[in-house]
């Protein structure tokens, strides 16, 4: 075996670990080789340099198509595969539950259904809702916990 054949089969055979594939791979670099001599170009590489990285563009190839191919499996897997979202029958109670709560808010009085959305929603502390509406922090405390009891009974109803 020529120094060149031996080069390209040593790349193949440390980055595929293992001597049939490598062969393999080895008689793909020569093919390519063949129908690709008139495209070298000795101005960019020896001809060995040219030959051992398409060896090794071929054996990285084959690495990578042998890990793909250990990640497939059959189509009745997809079966046991759980789709996150939420089904259709979930998504349209979520909206139903969400008019309804809206619905609700709407029987309130404007400035608790206001403070129970910025502290709900928004994530406002009785604090920062307090000094937003210039009341007394008792006073925005008592709003929030009468609007909570009062959606909760139009929520039951």
């Amino acid at each position: 075996m020529d120094e060149d054949a031996t080069r390209s089969q040593l790349v193949c055979l440390r980055i595929l670990k293992d001597r049939s594939e490598a062969e393999d791979v080895l008689q793909d670099v020569y093919v390519t080789v063949w129908r690709k001599a008139a495209t070298f170009d000795p101005g960019r590489a020896s001809p060995i340099t040219w030959m051992v990285a398409i060896a090794r563009n071929r054996a990285i190839d084959r690495l990578r198509a042998r890990a793909a191919g250990g990640r497939l499996q059959p189509i009745e897997a997809a079966d046991a595969v759980s789709d996150p979202a939420p089904a259709a029958v979930e998504r349209v109670e979520l909206a139903q539950q969400h008019q309804r709560l809206a619905r609700c808010l709407e029987e309130l009085d404007a400035r608790h259904a206001s403070a129970i959305r910025a502290a709900f929603l928004d994530g406002a502390t009785y604090e920062e809702l307090a000094a937003r509406m210039n009341v007394p922090l008792g006073t925005m405390k008592s709003w929030i916990r009468r609007g909570l009891l009062k959606l909760r009974a139009c929520l039951e109803r």
